[in-house]
């Protein structure tokens, strides 16, 4: 899930297919994503993981890492 979730943000948001983020990178808080890209994120995890996120939880709380991301797709999945 992290690597897919890697995959996209490197690929098709910071378009450097090659750089390599940690799952507990900070995204948001440092700058690396902003949030145009965070609604890009939000319907890529929809579309990718069949799931709903609330647009509330579209923030630097729950989205600003992957291990975050990744927390709120299980979350979501487990309904």
């Amino acid at each position: 899930m992290i690597a897919t979730l890697a995959g996209f943000v490197t690929t098709s948001i910071l378009k450097q297919p090659k750089r390599v983020l940690r799952a507990d990178e900070p995204l948001l808080s440092s700058g690396l994503i902003d949030s145009f890209h965070l609604v890009d994120l939000g319907l890529f995890v929809e579309k990718t993981f069949d799931v709903r996120i609330d647009d509330a939880d579209l923030n630097a709380d729950t989205f600003d890492t992957l291990e975050q991301l990744a927390e709120v797709i299980r979350a979501a999945k487990a309904g």
